[in-house]
């Protein structure tokens, strides 16, 4: 009986243990997802593509089971999209791009990385779309046939990408044609997106046991348990992103070039010179990650260059006219080159930096003008027509009194003066002043104008 019981209780202890191995096995192998969030806001340009490499680096070293792409953008360069859309889609991990948060948007370039991703989501109150070419004036682009090549082109790609991710590829590219937006409820509609999303975690969910293709292969995602690690945009690129910006290289090249013109006309400190080569060599890197135009920048430098001429040489401002219109022209063109059609820069601003620093130098030269007409009254040539005391007899040479101060004088016509007389100065010549005898008449007219 002892025996039996003690295979009852034997058997008992098992069938437990089992039970338990068996309960716990799920708990266990559940292992918690690693969701790695970027962050991406402002103009699509090189810095961003770099920002976008080191994610996915730091995504693959973390075994991230989703990177979610953050996008707010309006727009930027063609080469930088176009690398970010090839990293996108030879990524080894699935990506998300999601349009957020309430009030942003993917317009431009955006919308291409949006097509991009394994994963389209957009939050409520945003736009997608408006990608049609322009010049980064944003204007079209002047030549009707290469606008036409570059709009064909990007077409194509926009079509492509929506077709690898099963997406709507006739209205995707109607947003190149046409510079179609949408909002967030019609992009899901149109099926440009897959879902609408306020929040990342609401993303999540929705993403959870859905299956994406992941270059060759059909990935599920398991995203019952996650951590969200968020990946910053270094020091190093955030400086180079704002440095990249078209608005800020322009202004920071323009400053520098002035502030160099200024202090090599104008020796004497080394301040203003180093401030404005520091200013123009930070505006050049920017411009190495924009598609710029040489002519451009020779415009702009010789714009600088004739307005600085025009107040240096006392012009009357028909120079800085000519200035101007090339810094004008020069700003326009200086980043109309290949590689910027979905680049646009604030016009506003280029054109309020150009009238600004044209209107200034007119004046400036105005007053310049307006200062040779008046009469000098320091220096030697200040004495000129002002009278003098003879403190020493001139036969002909002798010493005057003027301007509180002692001269040596030639009489004019040769003539002795006696001290005590009045002198009126006729001209300088170094320290020698030429003067002749105030007439009692002279002095008496002089009277007759004070009156």
């Amino acid at each position: 009986m002892k025996r039996l019981i003690k295979a009852a209780l034997a058997v008992f202890l098992v069938v437990i243990s089992l039970w338990g191995i068996a309960e716990g096995a799920p708990l266990s192998s559940e292992k918690t997802a690693v969701i790695v969030s970027v962050p991406m806001e402002g103009v699509v340009g090189v810095s961003l593509e770099n920002y976008l490499e080191e994610a996915f680096a730091y995504a693959v070293k973390e075994g991230a089971a989703l990177v979610v792409i953050s996008l707010d953008t309006p727009g930027g360069l063609v080469t930088s999209m176009r690398g970010m859309s090839q990293k996108i889609l030879s990524a080894p991990i699935p990506v998300a791009v999601w349009v957020g948060p309430t009030g942003a948007r993917a317009a431009s370039a955006g919308a291409f990385l949006v097509m991009a991703a394994h994963i389209a989501a957009m939050a409520p109150g945003t736009n997608i779309g408006a990608a049609h070419p322009v010049s980064a004036s944003g204007q079209d682009v002047p030549d009707s046939e290469m606008n036409r090549k570059i709009t064909n082109d990007l077409a194509a790609q926009m079509r492509s990408l929506a077709e690898e991710r099963g997406r709507n590829s006739g209205v995707a590219a109607s947003m190149v044609l046409n510079s179609v937006s949408l909002t967030a409820r019609e992009a899901l509609e149109k099926k440009v997106i897959d879902t609408i999303a306020p929040d990342v975690p609401s993303l999540l969910k929705w993403a959870d046991h859905r299956k994406v293709r992941v270059k060759t292969a059909d990935v599920v995602l398991d995203l019952r348990r996650y951590e969200i690690r968020t990946f910053e945009m270094s020091a190093r690129l955030r400086a180079l992103h704002f440095v990249s910006r078209p608005d800020v290289a322009y202004l920071l090249l323009t400053l520098g070039i002035l502030a160099v013109v200024f202090e090599v006309l104008t020796p004497g400190g080394f301040v203003l010179g180093t401030a404005g080569a520091v200013m123009a060599l930070i505006g050049a890197y920017g411009l190495r990650m924009l598609p710029f135009n040489w002519a451009g920048i020779i415009l702009l430098a010789a714009g600088i260059v004739v307005l600085v001429l025009d107040l240096v040489v006392g012009g009357i401002g028909v120079l800085s006219l000519f200035g101007l219109a090339s810094l004008i022209v020069g700003s326009l063109v200086l980043f109309r080159a290949p590689g910027g059609e979905l680049l646009n820069v604030s016009f506003g601003f280029m054109a309020g930096v150009a009238l600004t620093l044209g209107l200034f130098f007119i004046l400036a030269a105005g007053a310049v003008w307006r200062s040779t007409r008046k009469r000098v009254t320091s220096g030697q040539e200040g004495m000129v027509h002002d009278e003098g005391l003879v403190v020493e007899d001139l036969a002909p040479y002798g010493f005057v009194s003027c301007h509180g101060e002692v001269w040596k004088a030639v009489s004019e016509d040769g003539a002795s003066i006696p001290k005590g007389t009045r002198v009126r100065v006729s001209r300088a010549e170094g320290l020698l002043l030429h003067v002749r005898e105030e007439r009692a008449e002279s002095l008496k007219e002089k009277g007759a104008e004070h009156k």
